[in-house]
């Protein structure tokens, strides 16, 4: 019987633990797509404890103490941190089946050194352990994210945001990690509620320094963001939507539609629908023209709670997964931007499984011109960032598409500790080449196996979405110029 989370975890033929330790393991982290505050990163935050620095923001987490009936006083009210971190501790035990066992453990272990299981016995002295390795400098933020081998983050960034902790990080000669901004616009087309959307356009006004009376304005302003936001070494966009419109409505109709919006009134399903397919074909010219990437996350369903979104807010644990038709607005966006090639590089990312092989084949039809994987499968991303959702795009994206040009992992995620993500992904790779190494399905070469794995966990990504990066720090991994699809 195989230890629990031995050097060997998740790698179950030889083949896999080749590549794994020989390939994978030692190749720095670009996490093109989180949600860790730049302001944290900026001010090198201290953290008093193991509470403050895992548990807060972590909607992982308190979905999971919310099924155990652990009260909302210990999850997001205020409790104090050490009995917060003792309900997480009494929810560990119950989590097993789910990623978040296997990710408690490699984040102790992999920040902290510590081995121990977690649990109601084990809590106070990893809790006291750790907060006091908290107290060093070197286990600030910085350090924190120094201790994986990290290369570059991408945060998740406005378009009214200043960008000024990125410029202070930008000046700070001290940083060994690029932290580089992504532009989310989702608010620009968020009509829902009329009252937000006026103050968010305020918002922009005065970010971009000019009236917005109308879309034309509203498509301008954006632009001239997009152009602030790329001087600051920003190359890609990120866009969280349900569905993908089907109809991009003309100039003068979304003209119409944000006025009447901005005038306090209410806008139809329909003329939100428009208006947004509208604003998404802008934006994604603009991608196209700045060479950046675009981001599509598909399928949630935020905030279906509607007692507790009032309550706590949004990005509380109250999220599902949606069931919405993708394909056929999806490749309307990618048609209108191809027609006049300003398609720009893509990563379409699927929350409902079902849509795997959806957005894997959807790709191909949108691939070809001078850029080598200009469309991605996305890597599973939320409630499909575990072993199973990872085996699945994985087989879908080698079935259909090319996985040796897969641009990888994100962790998609607030926590400064969760880059032990990275490492369960490239295990489940690995264990997945090598599952089809051993039975005879792909040669028995590491070297040509083992490039792609190097490619997938870290090379693809750094050079296909344009960021200069200096040659990473730490790569321990042998066969640096072995085998491998190089875009």
């Amino acid at each position: 019987m195989e230890p629990f989370m031995s050097d060997d975890f998740l790698l179950r033929s030889e083949p896999a633990r080749k590549l794994y330790h020989d390939y994978a393991a030692g190749m720095p982290i670009f996490d093109y797509h989180c949600h860790v505050p730049p302001r944290q990163i900026a001010e090198n935050a201290r953290f008093e404890n193991l509470t403050q620095v895992w548990l807060r923001g972590d909607h992982y987490k308190w979905r999971a103490m919310r099924a155990c009936g652990v009260p909302e006083t210990h999850i997001t009210g205020d409790a104090p941190d050490r009995e917060k971190f003792r309900a997480w501790a009494h929810t560990v035990p119950k989590t097993l089946g789910n990623p978040l066992y296997h990710w408690t453990h490699l984040e102790l272990r992999r920040a902290f050194g510590v081995d121990e299981l977690l649990s109601p016995a084990s809590a106070d002295r990893i809790y006291d352990r750790c907060s006091e390795l908290l107290a060093q400098d070197d286990y600030r933020a910085r350090g924190l994210l120094e201790r994986f081998n990290l290369s570059a983050v991408c945060s998740t960034d406005d378009p009214a945001d200043d960008l000024g902790f990125h410029d202070a990080m930008a000046e700070d000669a001290s940083l060994g990690i690029k932290v580089l901004p992504a532009f989310r616009p989702d608010k620009a087309h968020a009509l829902e509620h009329p009252g937000h959307y006026a103050a968010w356009i305020r918002d922009l006004e005065e970010a971009s320094g000019g009236p917005i009376g109308g879309y034309a304005a509203l498509i301008a302003a954006l632009n001239a963001r997009h152009d602030y936001f790329h001087a600051r070494g920003c190359r890609l966009s990120d866009h969280g939507l349900t569905f993908v419109p089907g109809e991009a409505g003309a100039a003068v109709e979304c003209d119409a539609i944000f006025r009447n919006v901005m005038a306090g009134n209410s806008a139809s399903r329909g003329e939100i629908q428009k208006f947004r397919g509208a604003v998404l074909t802008e934006l994604g010219r603009m991608d196209a023209d700045s060479g950046w990437a675009m981001q599509l996350h598909l399928g949630a369903m935020r905030g279906v709670n509607g007692r507790t979104l009032a309550a706590l807010g949004p990005d509380t644990g109250y999220d599902a997964i949606g069931d919405w038709p993708q394909a056929e607005g999806l490749a309307a966006l990618l048609d209108r931007l191809d027609a006049d090639d300003r398609l720009p590089k893509t990563i379409l990312y699927a929350l409902n499984p079902r849509d795997n092989e959806v957005l894997a084949s959807m790709i191909g039809a949108f691939q070809g011109g001078s850029v080598a994987a200009k469309m991605q499968f996305g890597s599973g991303w939320w409630f499909n960032d575990q072993k199973d959702g990872m085996e699945r795009q994985l087989t879908a994206l080698a079935s259909m598409g090319l996985l040796s040009t897969f641009v990888g992992m994100t962790t998609d995620s607030r926590s400064f500790l969760s880059y032990p993500r990275h490492e369960y992904f490239r295990r489940i790779l690995c264990d997945l080449v090598g599952g089809w190494m051993e039975r005879g399905e792909i040669p028995d070469d590491l070297d040509l196996a083992g490039g792609m794995v190097k490619d997938i966990s870290f090379r693809n990504a750094s050079t296909w979405f344009g960021v200069d990066l200096a040659r990473p720090r730490g790569e321990r991994a042998r066969g640096d110029d072995a085998g491998g699809a190089r875009l």
